[in-house]
C-alpha cells in the first residue's frame, strides 16, 4: 500500500469526524433546550382557582343544627356507599379496615373492641371524649386535616348538606338515637 491510499483513508476518516462533529453543532443549535429561569411547573393557586384578583367572598357557614333539621337520612343511607368499601352499617356488624358504625353518635371514641384504632384516636378515647354530631361533622370533612394522626384514608366529603345528610342516617343507626342538636 503506497502513501497515496494512507492519506486517502486517514482523509476520509477526519471528513467523517469533521461532518458528525459539524452535524452535531447544527443539531444543538436546532434543538437547543431552552432552561426555564424558575425550574418546575405553576400550579394555580386558590385565588387564581376563583378568577384571580380578589378572592370570592365566601357563603356564610350555615349552623350544624340547622343543616341537620334539613337533612334526609334517606340520602345519607346512599352517600354513606363509599364507606361501605371500609366500614359496616349492622347492629354487631363485623370490623373491617375501619370499625362498625353502628351506634357511633353519641359512641366513646375508640371504643369498638377489637379494632386497632390510630394513636390519635386512643388518645381522644382516652380522654373520654365522645362522637358527637359536632365532631363527626368535622371528622367526616377531612380526617387527617381534623385529627392529626388518623390513619384513616378518605379525603372527606366536602359539601355539608352531603355531610348533614350522612350524620341523620348515622342518627338512625341506633336503638336509642341521639337527640338532634339545638343551638
Amino acid at each position: 500500500m503506497d502513501s497515496f491510499e494512507l492519506n486517502k483513508i486517514a482523509g476520509a476518516v477526519l471528513g467523517t469526524l469533521l461532518f458528525v462533529m459539524g452535524l452535531n453543532i447544527v443539531a444543538g443549535i436546532i434543538f437547543a433546550p431552552h432552561r426555564p429561569a424558575v425550574p418546575g411547573y405553576d400550579l394555580p393557586s386558590a385565588e387564581e382557582a376563583t378568577g384571580g384578583g380578589e378572592a370570592a367572598p365566601k357563603a356564610p357557614a350555615v349552623p350544624l343544627p340547622e343543616l341537620l333539621a334539613k337533612a334526609d337520612p334517606a340520602r345519607g343511607e346512599k352517600a354513606v356507599a363509599k364507606c361501605k368499601a371500609c366500614h359496616t352499617f349492622e347492629k354487631g356488624g363485623a370490623n373491617k379496615v375501619g370499625p362498625h358504625l353502628w351506634g357511633v353518635v353519641g359512641r366513646q371514641i375508640a371504643e369498638v373492641p377489637d379494632f386497632s384504632y390510630s394513636a390519635t384516636l386512643k388518645e381522644h378515647g382516652a380522654n373520654g371524649e365522645k362522637w358527637t354530631f359536632e365532631h363527626l361533622n368535622e371528622f367526616i370533612a377531612n380526617p387527617k386535616g381534623y385529627m392529626k394522626g388518623t390513619i384513616m384514608a378518605f379525603a372527606g366529603v366536602a359539601k355539608p348538606e352531603e355531610r348533614a345528610d350522612i350524620l341523620a342516617y348515622l342518627r338512625t343507626l341506633s336503638d336509642n338515637p341521639e337527640p338532634l342538636p339545638t343551638e
